[in-house]
């Protein structure tokens, strides 16, 4: 267990089955995909997952991560805060061909065997959340935008349009 009833290894078969769910949280320092992220492994998120069985007889997972992560500024290259809040819908499917065939509001969740480690499925999630590039609000970020600017800076010079190729054929045409 990673906290709150959290378990390694789950069954998610029998627990959409049986309409249950699991909640707990997970230590970021246990996320080894999510650290080379993030600027400070403290801290935790907190999971809740629901499983149950549509009217199509899709068993699916409800998921819910909730937590605050931190990662450097993109600018100044300092730890800042940013907070995590997803919600995602899981399918669970056998195979590859069952997982092609769910319908779209589904993203498929392969599990082959009875059994699944659920530490990379809430990696994932973690990951798919984080934001591609982060910044400090320019008034709290130790670098401004003008420090941002590199040589000097010319003036705008105004476009000259560039002479049309065909205009000798045109000239020629007006000849006639």
């Amino acid at each position: 267990m990673f906290g709150d009833r959290l378990p390694i290894t789950i069954e998610p078969y029998k627990l959409a089955r049986d309409a249950g769910f699991i909640e707990g949280d997970i230590p970021l320092d246990k996320c080894e995909r999510v650290i080379s992220a993030l600027a400070d492994t403290q801290g935790h998120c907190h999971v809740r997952l629901e499983f149950d069985i549509d009217p199509q007889r899709i068993r699916f997972i409800r998921g819910k991560l909730k937590g605050q992560l931190m990662v450097s500024c993109q600018r100044c290259m300092q730890p800042m805060p940013i907070d995590v809040d997803s919600e995602f819908l899981l399918a669970i499917a056998s195979s590859d061909e069952a997982a092609a065939n769910l319908p779209k509001q589904y993203e498929p969740l392969i599990v082959e065997d009875e059994k699944l480690e659920l530490l990379p499925v809430i990696e994932d999630e973690i990951l798919l959340t984080l934001p591609i590039t982060s910044y400090h609000d320019e008034g709290e970020c130790s670098v401004s935008s003008e420090m941002l600017v590199s040589g000097d800076v010319e003036e705008a010079q105004p476009e000259t349009k560039p002479e049309n190729p065909f205009s000798v054929l045109m000239q020629l045409k007006d000849k006639r």
